[in-house]
């Protein structure tokens, strides 16, 4: 009964009150305003374009890019785009937060300082309310792996309850190289490890990602830039491993479109989102990797069950 949850069972959460923000996107360049806003328990998160009148659930099967971000599309209504989900998404997820409507008056969240770190303080600032019901979590039951040009992903069962990452990175940049962490997340290590790692990108590669029309709001205040064995940002780095961390963040915020939270094991190596988002469709496609506990299941229009906090409306 909901006067009895187990105190370790997650809640379904959702802000206390609105709280918004403006700033550019990192890709179009354009300014953006963003506020976030409470939502009824059992909403998910759900993008509102409000230039647009659309609603884009926050769903893996919705990603429609990954170029140096992870993009959502609105089924039947490919003009209502949002782009550079994933550092909000991580912020939401990282604090557990659950159910929230997110206006957006343009196709792209703001980059801010290229972390998650301002999303925490907006989550925070606004406050939370914790309902006495009971959030869904995905079981992974069996090894899911995806492979790709010597990188590659995998979700496996957990050995207790809760999200257990491992990541490698490996640039030829030398001010990157080779990193490696490891994490147990949680609200208190997201905070503390993971928040406020910057995204990052090589100098030689800013031209063409601009003639590309890509990195078009970039700059030293929304990333890292580093150029052979410099890092170019005038305050230098956050901490020595910032670049693995990031990329960490960003397994974070890609899984957490899994509609729920992940009861399981991650490693990886040199993935990306593209990566992350075909290993949720890998787990998702195979009925045997994975149960819904403490929540119902639900199928799409092909057939495919999701969660119930990640499935469309069935008629």
């Amino acid at each position: 009964m909901d006067g009895f949850l187990p105190i370790d069972r997650p809640r379904r959460k959702t802000l206390k009150t609105a709280i918004g923000c403006v700033g550019v996107g990192l890709h179009g360049g354009r300014r953006v305003s963003l506020t976030l806003r409470p939502a009824a328990a059992g909403t998910g998160i759900v993008f509102r374009r409000t230039d647009l009148g659309i609603d884009i659930p926050a769903r893996f099967d919705r990603v429609v890019d990954t170029r140096l971000c992870t993009a959502l599309v609105a089924e039947d209504a490919p003009q209502a785009r949002i782009g550079t989900v994933e550092h909000v998404m991580a912020a939401l997820a990282g604090t557990g937060v659950t159910d929230a409507i997110l206006e957006i008056d343009g196709s792209e969240v703001p980059i801010l300082d290229g972390s998650a770190a301002p999303f925490v303080f907006l989550i925070d600032c606004a406050g939370t309310v914790t309902h006495n019901i009971a959030a869904p979590v995905i079981d992974v039951l069996r090894r899911v792996r995806v492979e790709e040009k010597g990188a590659f992903v995998e979700l496996l069962p957990a050995a207790t309850s809760g999200f257990e990452a491992q990541l490698a990175i490996d640039f030829p940049s030398t001010a990157i190289g080779s990193q490696a962490l490891s994490i147990r997340v949680t609200p208190a290590s997201f905070r503390a490890g993971l928040a406020d790692a910057r995204t990052f990108t090589l100098a030689e590669e800013i031209a063409r990602l601009r003639a590309a029309g890509l990195a078009q709001g970039g700059s030293l205040a929304n990333a890292i830039v580093v150029d052979g064995p410099l890092v170019l940002n005038p305050g230098g780095l956050r901490r020595p491993d910032e670049f693995v961390r990031h990329k960490m963040l960003d397994v974070v915020g890609d899984l957490a479109l899994a509609g729920a939270a992940i009861s399981g094991r991650f490693i990886g190596h040199r993935s990306g989102h593209a990566l992350n988002n075909k290993l949720l469709r890998a787990l998702f496609a195979d009925r045997s990797a994975w149960r819904m506990a403490d929540g119902e299941v639900a199928l799409d229009g092909a057939g495919t069950r999701l969660p119930a906090a990640a499935a469309p409306a069935i008629a």
